[in-house]
């Protein structure tokens, strides 16, 4: 199979060189612009109490052997169903193109059958195999613990959320961009993590910002876990959630060498890293020398939500405390799922999955720019926003507005208009905000238009109750 995906791969030359144009030759150039030597990280400072505590599971590593042994093997280990009571026999799967993927009765069995918790051994190479030729990951040839691994996981929110409890102890300070992804905040608020609001622009997470922040500590001192200094930062990269912003080439090579200076992991959520609506920026597993990157992908905008499959990619000794953490919990993703997922990529080979992500991209660039039009024409004067580069959402600041929750979830739903307040995406609900965000994915041309009007209707009956005045 993997030699199958090989020579796709081989064949489809041509678009990956058009996609790595931006990651892996410019990411080379990262390589290089690095201060100093790799630094080696020591992981163990990193990794919270209750996850230093969990142990490999003896069970689940005799049913890796009994996957990898020969078929001669006897085995009365593996406390395991017999396959043949299993209802299901076959399955085909209708693409859209007419395409018919078919799983055969031997295929069913292993989809019905316990699997690895690393993932579908197919998939899994084929995911990691398309990873390397996007990012070259510079850590992928390692054999220390800062060496490229892989675990897929039932989604990637819940990847995240087993990485932030196997990383963050109560009153540990997370740098992160600020307005924040609110799925975020609901993990890492009940763990007890102080986060540290980075500003986010049109131009993503503010390194400045990020760099002003923490020089109040030592960096020696944050080296050496001497200190309370931040020890993580949590970004989304592209099409963040829910700015719209991705963070440009500059600034990411200033976060990684922040992110040195003070020993710091990255937990890189790139759930839009294929809705660029520009050239693709080199992400920052391309250039994490040192395996201090924790990446996050996902198929759910892309592919499908509802397959509920998300991969996890970063140093082996961090990715291996998420695997020990499903072994303990789910054990493993859906083999069902991720067998339907590889048949697919398989039959759409590299060059298909680069063709149809593109088709994604371009419709929701589309689907943006029917909404800004919308807004240039009902909202000026009333709103502020930044032209969103990536990902599905606007970000709008609410002028002569203090609080937009009471003003969308009561006022905006009288007039059948509905957006999310600002405040759901700040861990300090304290404090009103302004803004609203407006998600551009589902809503046709028409609805777009007729949603924002109805929007500055509101607005303008606001402004004149509070005699405030259009800018």
């Amino acid at each position: 199979m993997l030699a199958l995906l090989l020579r796709s791969i081989r064949r489809s030359s041509a678009i990956i060189s058009d996609v790595r144009a931006s990651t892996v030759v410019s990411s080379a150039g990262l390589h290089r612009s690095s201060e100093g030597p790799v630094q080696s990280v020591d992981y163990q400072k990193y990794i919270a109490k209750t996850a230093s505590s969990r142990k490999p599971s003896p069970i689940r590593k005799l049913a890796e052997l009994l996957l990898s042994g020969p078929p001669t093997l006897i085995s009365l280990a593996a406390g395991v169903p017999n396959v043949d009571l299993f209802p299901f026999e076959e399955a085909t799967v209708t693409l859209k193109d007419g395409t018919v993927l078919a799983l055969s009765p031997q295929e069913m069995q292993r989809a019905q059958q316990y699997g690895i918790t690393q993932g579908f051994a197919e998939l899994r190479d084929w995911l990691l195999e398309l990873q390397r030729h996007l990012h070259s990951p510079p850590t992928q040839e390692r054999t220390d613990g800062s060496r490229l691994h892989m675990v897929i996981t039932p989604g990637s929110q819940h990847g995240l959320s087993m990485a932030c409890e196997a990383l963050i102890t109560r009153g540990d300070k997370v740098l992160a961009g600020i307005p924040m992804y609110s799925g975020a905040i609901a993990i890492m608020e009940p763990l007890g993590a102080e986060v540290l609001p980075v500003r986010v622009d049109g131009e993503g997470l503010d390194p400045d910002h990020m760099e002003q922040i923490l020089s109040q500590w030592d960096p020696e001192e944050a080296r050496k876990g001497g200190s309370d200094a931040p020890r993580l930062l949590y970004i989304v990269p592209n099409g963040d959630n829910p700015t719209g912003s991705c963070v440009t080439l500059e600034r990411r090579k200033k976060i990684y060498e922040l992110a040195r200076k003070y020993d710091i992991i990255i937990m890189e959520d790139d759930a839009y890293y294929f809705l660029q609506f520009q050239e693709k920026c080199p992400s920052f597993l391309s250039m994490d020398v040192d395996g201090r990157v924790l990446r996050f992908d996902s198929i759910a905008k892309i592919i499908s939500a509802g397959l509920r499959v998300g991969v996890v990619t970063g140093p082996h000794d961090l990715v291996h405390r998420i695997i020990m953490h499903m072994q303990s919990s789910v054990l493993h993703t859906s083999v069902l799922t991720q067998l339907t997922l590889y048949k697919l990529l398989n039959n759409w080979g590299v060059e298909g999955f680069l063709k149809h992500a593109s088709k994604v991209c371009a419709f929701y660039q589309q689907r943006r720019d029917v909404l800004l039009a919308a807004m240039d024409k009902h909202l000026t004067g009333l709103a502020k926003w930044h032209v969103p580069t990536g990902g599905m959402f606007v970000w709008m600041d609410l002028i002569g507005v203090e609080d937009s929750y009471e003003l969308i979830s009561e006022k905006a739903m009288a007039k059948e208009v509905l957006f999310v307040p600002g405040i759901a995406f700040y861990p300090d609900k304290t404090k009103p905000s302004s803004a609203i965000r407006a998600c551009f994915s589902q809503c046709s041309d028409e609805d777009m238009e007729e949603g924002i009007r109805r929007l500055s209707v509101l607005l303008k009956e606001e402004l004149a109750n509070n005699n405030i005045k259009k800018e």
